[in-house]
């Protein structure tokens, strides 16, 4: 029963906490599963967090499509003194510009960095270096 719950727990925290796994590939949010899983529920919970990390890295990964797009736009940089992460939204003076053929997203180069944003929130869902 113990380990039921310790297992549910761990699912249910891997899935609220998406922002924390938005620039993850499906291969590292399923090691970070793992790796959470394991240090909360032994065994069964490594193998749950796993496939739980590995469905959430799959759900945010951005396309290649998308950041092939936005590498041939030519976009001026502005410069932002907030620190640029992933999961936090971009300050209203960084103007967005769409992603050709992909309307979901949005993005902006930020201190020599293109950024891809949640249009809606305006927050970082991938930062390219």
């Amino acid at each position: 029963m113990r380990t039921r719950l310790a297992v549910s727990l761990v699912a249910a925290s891997l899935l609220a906490s998406t922002a924390a796994f938005a620039q993850s590939t499906t291969v590292e949010g399923a090691a970070n599963g793992a790796a959470a899983g394991g240090a909360v529920a032994g065994p069964v919970g490594a193998m749950v967090g796993g496939t739980v990390g590995a469905a959430v890295g799959a759900a945010v990964e951005i396309p290649n499509a998308v950041i092939t797009s936005i590498d041939a736009e030519r976009a001026p940089s502005v410069v932002v003194r907030e620190r640029v992460v992933v999961g936090e939204p971009l300050p209203d003076t960084v103007e967005l510009r769409p992603v050709p053929r992909y309307t979901e997203y949005r993005y902006a180069v930020v201190n020599d960095r293109r950024v891809i944003v949640d249009p809606r929130t305006r927050r970082v869902i991938k930062i390219i270096e």
